[in-house]
């Protein structure tokens, strides 16, 4: 009884100090080592999946009318103002008056007033033409009656007769020939006497009405006004631009890497233009010719203009006016079943795009193909599949094997 109280006692000891020892290392052991590193977790499904090119417009109306002066002359101040309505054939955008006539100089000045100098002799010698041709005329009128009563009496010939009938149809020749002079001489008079006007002239013209009224050529708006105030014009010289606001489309430029990517009639989403909620636009045509432009950071691009159409109507999107910015989505591809995962949780490995995987605790490196992606979502084509867990926003810490618990 003794010997075997002394044997258990004697195993009691060892068994105590062991299992201390044991619970000091895996004390030590869960002390020494790291804690897990918390992340942030994303299971793997289908979705759909939207890829758009997005880029900044310009709204612009479709049909731009610019008025221009038909003639060289002196447009009077427009009492139209931006904004204003027209209507075809009814409202006066422009009204056009006469030049004034330029100073003369000395030398010009004295060459006019001889040549009005002659013109006033050649009205008086015109006159005198007259005088003499009337005389004339009355003589040989006289000379007719004459002739007339001795034919009858037949006490002269019927050739003087027929002289004196002659010289009576000259001499009214004569007469209208001078008329006609005198008229083209007084013409020569006035014309010489306009020649000497200048702008301190006493005008009549002053008191005439307005030579011309341009007329609004479409109905709508007045866009933009080019000549504003009173000022000479020369002919084909812009006044101002009308439109029509409800014909309104939105012009973007693309780069051209970005233009050949979508197609005619892709549809669009117009956002960030001040309404409460996006417009819905297509595209209505990609121009064929690109231009280079330089963007504010100085390089060189080469852009492309793509037109969309604006779906909602016009009483939807009042506010919005020609040559106003606005934001653009053009869809370029779409998918509704689409495997992927946030952009966040991507990163490189070597030439190969990669994930961390959560298994069981541990970060384990998977390396996947990525298809498109949206600039948040990205498609995966291999390496992952559904309800897989991927870190978000990997950091420096996490290494393949790395122990990881989700953050709460």
């Amino acid at each position: 009884m003794v010997l075997k109280t002394v044997f258990k006692d004697g195993w009691k000891k060892p068994l105590t100090v062991g299992a201390v020892v044991v619970a000091g290392v895996l004390g030590v052991y869960y002390l020494l080592r790291d804690n897990p590193i918390q992340v942030d977790l994303y299971t793997v499904k289908r979705a759909p999946l939207t890829v758009t090119i997005d880029e900044e417009g310009v709204t612009e109306i479709r049909n731009i009318f610019k008025v221009s002066a038909p003639i060289t002359a002196r447009v009077k101040r427009t009492p139209l103002l931006v904004g204003d309505p027209v209507r075809q054939g009814k409202t006066v955008v422009a009204s056009l008056e006469p030049l004034i006539p330029a100073f003369l100089d000395i030398r010009t000045r004295r060459v006019l007033d001889a040549r009005a100098s002659a013109a006033r002799s050649a009205v008086d010698l015109a006159h005198a033409t007259v005088a003499r041709a009337t005389a004339d005329l009355e003589f040989r009128n006289k000379e007719l009656q004459r002739a007339e009563k001795l034919i009858k009496r037949q006490t002269v010939s019927q050739r003087h007769y027929d002289e004196a009938v002659m010289a009576q149809k000259i001499s009214t020749a004569a007469l209208k020939t001078a008329v006609a002079e005198l008229s083209v001489r007084q013409r020569e008079l006035e014309s010489a006497k306009a020649q000497l006007i200048e702008p301190n002239s006493d005008l009549e013209a002053d008191q005439a009405d307005c030579c011309i009224r341009v007329y609004a050529p479409v109905s709508g708006r007045v866009i933009r006004i080019i000549t504003e105030s009173e000022a000479v014009v020369q002919s084909g010289a812009p006044l101002l631009e009308l439109g029509d606001p409800a014909d309104l489309e939105i012009v973007v430029e693309l780069l051209s890497i970005d233009a050949v990517r979508i197609r005619e009639g892709a549809k669009a989403e117009i956002v960030s233009w001040g309404g409460n909620k996006s417009l819905h636009a297509r595209v209505s045509r990609i121009e064929p010719t690109g231009f280079k432009k330089v963007s504010a950071l100085g390089i060189e691009e080469q852009r492309v203009k793509v037109r969309l159409s604006i779906k909602e109507p016009f009483e939807q999107r009042l506010r919005l006016g020609h040559d106003y910015r606005v934001h653009v989505k053009i869809m370029e591809w779409s998918g509704d079943d689409v495997l992927g995962v946030p952009l966040s949780a991507l990163f490189r490995q070597g030439e190969a795009w990669a994930v961390f995987v959560h298994e069981d605790g541990i970060a384990t490196t998977r390396t996947v193909r990525v298809g498109r992606n949206n600039g948040l979502r990205a498609q995966i084509t291999q390496g992952l599949a559904p309800n897989d867990r991927v870190i978000l926003h990997p950091n420096d810490r996490i290494r393949d094997g790395s122990r990881i618990a989700e953050r709460s």
